[in-house]
């Protein structure tokens, strides 16, 4: 009898135990069923239908002659393309110069704004302007300032120089025009990770800083034993994010190279933009974005697994 009213009391207290955790279940499901939607309806769906269309000669404008299926004939003209490998090149040869540029300039701004410095708040402002200027702005700026042979840098460079350095074609040599478009992107750009790393200085315990100087530890090892291991996760989303952007160059080539001097700033996703909108080949320019899609992947995932080994 005992032992009946034992179980009995038991199942009395599980039956309450999974209401609630049913309850607690159904409010974690409502917590994520909007990111969910939305990364369906703005990642996954179009993802999804882009493929499809790369799987077509679908055109820009419809034609009296039927869709039909080509299967996988547009991808195997995208990697038969030079001009695809070239812009491949470019832009990875972008990246390459970006990340150190935009991220060390953003990383060496934060530190140093988040002294306590006099009009902090203001500065930060100021700093922060470029990421919220427009890039169609921003290009008519600098398309003013690389002017050759008259622009401002060029009468820069002859008055430090004393005439000895000639004007540069900023532009128009395809020595200088991609390092041209990386010093634009990495000052437009770089107020956005600057925030980042402010939110990350700013996570990391005053405690930790207070202990080290305990310790014994000068300003330097304390940089390198509290904040950079405290900034690791920040280290992370920057990088990731920063090569996204970097492989989404546009804007800067469509307004003031249009991929030239001699392709030397062409890019894969102005590459894309023409083969669809001025070819007006949707099948074969959604190849090229499963294909850039694909490959900034596999970049970000690999560059997730080294930085875990490294434990960074």
């Amino acid at each position: 009898m005992a032992i009946q009213q034992s179980i009995s009391s038991t199942s009395v207290r599980r039956a309450p135990a999974r209401r609630h955790d049913k309850g607690r279940l159904m409010q974690e499901a409502a917590m994520l069923a909007p990111a969910v939607i939305l990364l369906t309806l703005f990642l996954i769906l179009p993802f999804l239908l882009s493929f499809w269309t790369a799987m077509t000669n679908q055109p820009l404008v419809p034609r009296p002659t039927p869709v039909r299926f080509v299967w996988f004939n547009n991808f195997i003209r995208v990697f038969q393309d030079d001009l695809f490998w070239t812009a491949l090149w470019n832009v990875s040869r972008f990246t390459f110069w970006i990340i150190p540029a935009q991220c060390g300039l953003a990383f060496a701004t934060a530190l140093l704004l988040h002294q306590k410095l006099p009009l902090r708040n203001l500065l930060r402002g100021m700093f922060f302007l470029p990421a919220i200027t427009s890039m169609v702005v921003v290009c008519v700026i600098w398309g003013t300032l690389f002017q050759y042979p008259t622009g401002p840098f060029n009468q820069i460079l002859g008055f430090l120089s004393g005439g000895a350095i000639q004007p540069i074609d900023w532009l128009g040599d395809p020595q200088w025009a991609m390092f041209s478009l990386v010093l634009l992107s990495a000052w437009q750009a770089y107020g956005f990770q600057m925030i980042v790393y402010l939110a990350g200085l700013q996570s990391i315990p005053d405690e930790l800083y207070d202990a080290a100087k305990i310790d014994g530890a000068n300003a330097f090892r304390r940089f390198w034993h509290v904040t950079m291991p405290g900034l690791r996760p920040t280290h992370v989303f920057v990088l990731v994010i920063t090569t996204i952007q970097a492989f989404k160059l546009y804007t800067q080539v469509a307004i003031l190279t249009q991929g030239g001097p001699k392709s030397s700033t062409e890019t894969v996703v102005h590459y894309m933009v023409r083969a669809g909108f001025e070819e007006q080949k949707m099948g074969y320019a959604s190849a090229v974005s499963v294909i850039l899609f694909v490959i900034v992947l596999v970049i970000a995932l690999i560059q997730r697994q080294l930085l875990r080994r490294f434990d960074v």
